[in-house]
């Protein structure tokens, strides 16, 4: 099982790194702790599985893209 995962503006600086792969997570929070280390994820991150919005809970597969980034504001 392969995931790619990416990370956008703060937290790709956060993270050194821009994208990462990484393998058998069954969730987006999953995701999260095996391509950060355990990491705690800002409490105001948000998640996109394949380009969708994506709650921490919601499942993954196999060959999936999941994106965290901050929340977007504008004005």
């Amino acid at each position: 099982m392969s995931i790619q995962v990416r990370f956008f503006a703060s937290l790709r600086e956060q993270q050194g790194r821009e994208q990462t792969v990484v393998s058998g997570a069954a969730d987006v929070a999953g995701v999260w702790a095996a391509a950060t280390e355990g990491a705690e994820p800002p409490a105001n991150a948000l998640a996109a599985v394949n380009m969708a919005y994506a709650d921490w809970d919601s499942p993954v597969a196999d060959g999936d893209e999941v994106a965290f980034f901050p929340p977007v504001t504008g004005g």
